[in-house]
């Protein structure tokens, strides 16, 4: 009888279905997404996998099962700035999540990391480095005595790294984060986990086993969560050997066609027009999504958020000298690779096209307006 042998997810497809498939044989409830649109009213948007699940952390509602994993998908803007120029920053991301309400603690989620990521994922132990809360002594044991990392591989933290709390007030708990290395070659001494072409943080494990009152006391909490995150574009680059998250077939796809819009090669481009490449691809798939949980353009709120999105886009077309429209094309490709692990997007993509053509419209004849009335001016010779 021929042994088979392992294949390791690859495609962004693969990886998830890999995540959610291996949690469920360890007795998860697999649960889909929920909305961008959080039930949490002092929330805008879902911003992280276990928000969902915050009513259960907190005691307010039954847990759907002892354990629960997902892939929630997530939007960020407090770092816009950063999207397109940084390897791994975005405003739409899918976050990978295992989730224990009162039932295993820190032994089970470690040992499970870890076979995942080397079992099902293949990473060698070589390329990983765990950090762990540096008063967290039971979890560096685990990592040391079970799960056999080298010591040196195990960097501590202090409370701004690796402690976890839901505010000032209420369920916390240290974390323990798995970090990939590029280049192990380059030894174990003198560690520095912010150097971002070196390291990426792909995995946290969060332990929720303290609550903190109003003086800032920790008590112990009656039942211990487990709440993880594992970033799905982050393990892609990893697997898929990429410089960025961009280049992954999770986004690239849409890159190369606002390249091809624009009549540019992504490979050979200077970087700030990679940079306006990149922010086409991100933004494309975070409002696409935005729209078809039900949210509208306007100058408030969510939909602030989604106008801003964008007009950044026809933006970043017109510095790459788009002038025609072009977002519906983006925004069709982006449908066509998500629809089939979210089907809502089909389901609701005449709206999502029409939402979109509403705003390129009215934003490109302000911008017209704005250009004719310019010009205008400096042809009359005024002085400002």
């Amino acid at each position: 009888m021929k042994s088979q042998t392992k294949t390791t997810p690859i495609t962004g497809d693969e990886i998830r279905k890999a995540f959610l498939d291996f949690y469920e044989s360890k007795s998860h409830l697999v649960i889909s997404s929920s909305s961008l649109i959080p039930e949490d009213p002092t929330v805008m948007l879902t911003i992280a996998g276990m928000l969902p699940f915050k009513p259960v952390f907190l005691g307010l509602r039954n847990r759907p099962s002892p354990r629960a994993s997902s892939s929630q998908k997530c939007i960020r803007t407090n770092d816009i700035e950063n999207v397109g120029v940084t390897a791994r920053h975005h405003t739409f991301f899918e976050m990978l999540g295992n989730f224990s309400f009162g039932d295993y603690f820190k032994k089970e989620a470690i040992q499970w990391a870890w076979e995942l990521i080397t079992d099902v994922y293949h990473l060698k132990p070589e390329n990983i480095i765990v950090s762990v809360f540096h008063e967290d002594h039971e979890s560096e044991k685990i990592w040391r005595d079970d799960i056999g990392i080298n010591p040196k591989r195990i960097i501590h933290l202090d409370e701004k790294d690796n402690f976890w709390s839901s505010g000032a007030t209420g369920p916390c708990g240290p974390c323990s984060e798995l970090y990939y290395d590029f280049n192990p070659e380059k030894g174990l001494k003198n560690i520095d986990l912010e150097d971002g072409d070196r390291f990426i943080e792909f995995y946290n494990l969060v332990f929720m086993q303290y609550n903190r009152d109003s003086n800032g006391i920790l008590s112990d909490l009656e039942f211990k969560n487990i709440d993880t995150g594992m970033g799905l574009e982050r393990m892609a680059q990893i697997l898929q050997k990429k410089t960025n998250n961009y280049e992954t077939d999770l986004i690239f796809p849409i890159v190369k066609e606002a390249s091809v819009i624009a009549n540019i090669d992504y490979f050979s481009s200077e970087d700030r027009t990679k940079i306006s490449l990149k922010i086409l691809g991100d933004h494309t798939r975070a409002i696409i999504h935005l729209i078809s949980d039900g949210v509208v353009a306007s100058n408030l709120g969510r939909g602030y958020i989604l106008r801003r999105l964008l007009r950044r886009m026809i933006r970043h077309g017109r510095l790459l000298g788009i002038k025609d429209y072009f977002l519906s094309k983006l925004a069709s490709l982006g449908i066509s690779l998500m629809q089939n692990t979210y089907p809502d997007l089909k389901n609701n993509k005449e709206q999502i096209l029409r939402e979109i053509n509403i705003e390129e419209k009215r934003f490109l004849e302000t911008l017209d307006r704005g250009e004719k009335l310019l010009n205008d001016f400096i042809c009359s010779g005024e002085k400002l």
